[in-house]
């Protein structure tokens, strides 16, 4: 059986050294702010239009580019991380598969205004490194792990 992949972006947001996370319905697990990637889009660019859309917020990448420029080429922000992701597990086998576009970004406000149609605010909530930590029972491994970097990233800059 082929396994169909899809490109998505994830943004770990931070503010005052807490990540923002919500619980996921459908995958049922805490999550970052992220979705798939439009046709017409860069991964840079999905994760701010997520960020803006789940969150109401728009925040400042913390990514490196290259200055690599050509008249057919364009440097792009970079991200943090690259990670396969299986999803739709059934019986061993997976259903399809996500290549996620890992950024980090910094924001200056935790009011979160998600858009009409998006979870609600109270839905959201903001982790320190010690509680991403103390929660692990409840959140999934990458995204502790994953959360502290990006925190540690953010906040170093």
């Amino acid at each position: 059986m082929e396994t169909t992949r899809h490109f998505v972006a994830t943004i770990y947001v931070v503010n005052d050294g807490a990540t923002a996370l919500h619980h996921h319905d459908k995958l049922d697990m805490w999550l970052p702010p992220g979705g798939h990637i439009d046709r017409d889009e860069v991964p840079h660019e999905a994760v701010l239009r997520e960020a803006r859309e789940e969150l109401g917020l728009d925040p400042t990448l913390v990514a490196p580019e290259e200055d690599i420029d050509s008249p057919t080429v364009e440097s792009i922000p970079q991200p943090q991380h690259f990670l396969l992701e299986d999803i739709n597990v059934c019986d061993g086998a997976v259903g399809h598969q996500h290549i996620d576009f890992i950024f980090y970004g910094a924001v200056d406000s935790r009011d979160i205004t998600p858009e009409p149609g998006e979870q609600p605010a109270a839905d959201w909530e903001w982790f320190t490194p010690a509680e991403l930590r103390a929660n692990d029972d409840r959140l999934p491994s990458d995204v502790v792990e994953i959360g502290q970097r990006a925190i540690e990233t953010v906040e170093g800059e």
